[in-house]
């Protein structure tokens, strides 16, 4: 069926089994308007392959609301593409387990202002394999609030022009357990700025 014919209030009427029985083109055919009306049980209810079949603009048309209830196998299965699309709002009501779920590929198509829109406690449940793969803008973009989320792990692992990218305010923020899980070659490529800007107490905890 032409699913593009119908109106808003018919596609936010199909229950979960109709949903389930959609195919990724049928999916991917969805008027952003279309998609803007889907339940959250709707969206739950949407197949990993079908979710992989929406587009930029469709995600973009998404509400705050529909981006939570995603699955983090949902989120995965999205295209570069479609995360890109996605706006700061969005990037924000994504679920810790969302955004530990994401692949290589789609850490490094978030825009910068993606990253900084993220909290503490979705940087929390990044990698050490996916915080490589944040580039120096995307570091840079990170808030003195936000750097804190990163777990000693992370820390240890980033690489030295990762660290450089930090703003002297996000190095002043790291706590004593992410100061003390550095490197000495980590330690050794900071700048003077950065080093002046450690606290007495984070000095202390290396």
């Amino acid at each position: 069926a032409d699913l593009r014919a119908i109106s808003t209030a018919a596609v936010a009427a199909l229950t979960s089994d109709q949903v389930v029985a959609l195919n990724s083109a049928q999916v991917g055919a969805l008027s952003t308007t279309q998609v803007a009306a889907l339940t959250t049980d709707q969206i739950a209810a949407m197949e990993t392959a079908d979710v992989r079949a929406l587009s930029s603009a469709q995600t973009a048309a998404l509400n705050t609301t529909q981006v939570a209830a995603l699955t983090s196998t949902q989120v995965q299965g999205l295209s570069t593409g479609a995360i890109a699309g996605l706006n700061t709002a969005q990037i924000a009501k994504l679920t810790t387990a969302a955004v530990g779920g994401l692949t290589t590929q789609q850490v490094s198509a978030l825009e910068t202002a993606d990253v900084a829109a993220l909290g503490s406690a979705q940087l929390a449940a990044l990698s050490s394999t996916q915080a490589a793969k944040l580039s120096t803008d995307q570091m840079a973009s990170l808030a003195a609030s936000e750097v804190k989320g990163l777990t000693t792990a992370v820390v240890s692992k980033l690489s030295s022009a990762q660290l450089q990218a930090l703003t002297t305010n996000a190095t002043a923020s790291l706590t004593t357990s992410q100061v003390s899980a550095l490197l000495t070659s980590q330690l050794a490529v900071l700048s003077s700025t950065q080093l002046n800007a450690l606290t007495a107490e984070q000095l202390q905890s290396l």
